[in-house]
């Protein structure tokens, strides 16, 4: 099915550093697996063509990709006096904040900790394919689900090791087996406020204040959530040396990180290219 859409780049997107099971297929396309679902997405342009029914777009896709929020409306918020934050938002307009599974956000960032992006998606990558439920798309083509706890839980503490998980193993198995004891509640934390969601979060073993922002902003869709990594704090040290004015932009202060992150991690290369 084909739809346009405004401030929406598939490619920004895979690049953003919030999702790390999509990937270029070739050409114009992308591929991604969200929980058991696989899409394809052939971006041109503002048009682009999705390989799923009209039923699955609305029911599913269409809420993942944040589809129905205005982004330019938050673009238009930022201050014109901040030059800084202006680009940054100009270079990355078409990332959205995806609508992502809990648990998969859980483990994907808790693997995400002294790692970088490419890999982050091996061992996601690894994981899947290990322990992942076997399953094939449109074209016959096989790929995994994202493992569920009860599958991790089973596991020695340094199973996920094979995986090339290292120290970060223990981490997703003991995570795994506090969900699947009763002592994690991922329903409950999945309808809390983000003050009260973070506390949650900062309860699980080996989860800090930038993993617990993460999981907020790219599962339970917190857009005040405003994790800061190094690339993040090297930029509020730059340009914000009074701090971030996160009032002015209350209630979208997230989808501002990932257009300050996105741009710290691509805009310079770019720039360093011309």
């Amino acid at each position: 099915m084909e739809r346009r859409f405004q401030n929406f780049s598939i490619v920004q997107i895979c690049d953003s550093g919030q999702c790390f099971r999509m990937e270029p297929r070739g050409g114009h396309t992308w591929q991604l697996v969200a929980k058991d679902r696989y899409l394809e997405v052939a971006q041109e342009g503002d048009k682009c063509c999705f390989s799923c029914e009209e039923e699955e777009f609305s029911g599913f896709w269409e809420e993942y990709f944040d589809l129905k929020r205005d982004y330019g409306s938050c673009i238009d918020r930022i201050n014109p006096g901040d030059r800084y934050l202006t680009q940054a938002a100009e270079f990355g307009s078409g990332i959205r904040i995806l609508r992502q599974d809990l648990w998969e956000m859980i483990v994907s960032f808790l693997i995400s900790q002294q790692n970088n992006i490419g890999r982050i998606r091996r061992c996601i990558r690894n994981l899947c394919e290990q322990y992942g439920e076997r399953k094939q798309n449109f074209r016959g083509e096989v790929y995994y689900a994202f493992p569920k706890p009860e599958v991790l839980a089973e596991l020695p503490e340094e199973a996920l090791k094979e995986c090339n998980l290292g120290y970060r193993s223990r981490y997703v198995v003991r995570t795994a087996r506090a969900v699947c004891d009763g002592k994690t509640d991922l329903e409950k934390i999945a309808v809390l406020p983000y003050k009260k969601a973070k506390e949650e979060l900062l309860q699980l073993f080996g989860v800090g204040d930038k993993v617990a922002d993460c999981i907020c902003l790219f599962a339970l869709h917190h857009l005040e959530a405003f994790p800061v990594d190094t690339h993040i704090r090297q930029a509020l040290e730059l340009h914000y040396k009074r701090g971030f004015p996160a009032r002015r932009y209350r209630g979208v202060q997230g989808i501002l990180q990932q257009y300050i992150f996105y741009y710290e991690l691509k805009g310079k290369v770019v720039s360093s290219e011309l």
